[in-house]
């Protein structure tokens, strides 16, 4: 009988723990996305939903986890989400986003029209600034 090591071993519980590829859609940084998340209050349950770009997707596996950024009342939110938490119910993309970096932090300190960024589908075009 062969032995498992450690990794393995771990790898086969967090298996079972994972969401499926089909029900997580193919997301990237810069998206603006909606995330539905379970609210638990009490005995009663609600879905609430929270819309923001997307600033980060950071680790792996069960450890997965995303951070998406909205304006509220002229103050910024940010709000992290696990991929796999039984929990959040479903992601969906609203607007693809073009952006050249893999975190987005440089959004928190931007306000007004310079915190869009471009739409994908328009390539590489800029939105704002001085054109030459």
């Amino acid at each position: 009988m062969a032995r498992l090591n450690r990794t393995q071993i771990l790898d086969g519980v967090v298996a079972g723990q994972l969401k499926p590829e089909a029900e997580i859609p193919n997301f990237s940084v810069g998206d603006t996305i909606d995330v539905h998340y379970k609210i638990i209050e009490g005995d009663k349950e609600r879905i609430q939903v929270f819309q923001g770009v997307l600033l980060t997707d950071t680790g792996r596996g069960i450890s997965r986890m995303i951070t998406v950024r909205r304006i509220v009342a002229n103050e910024g939110v940010e709000r992290s989400f696990p991929v796999h938490s039984p929990r959040l119910a479903k992601v969906e993309i609203l607007r693809r986003g073009d952006a050249r970096r893999a975190k987005l932090f440089y959004l928190r300190e931007r306000f007004g029209k310079s915190r869009r960024l471009r739409d994908q589908r328009r390539g590489l075009k800029h939105v704002g600034g001085a054109t030459t």
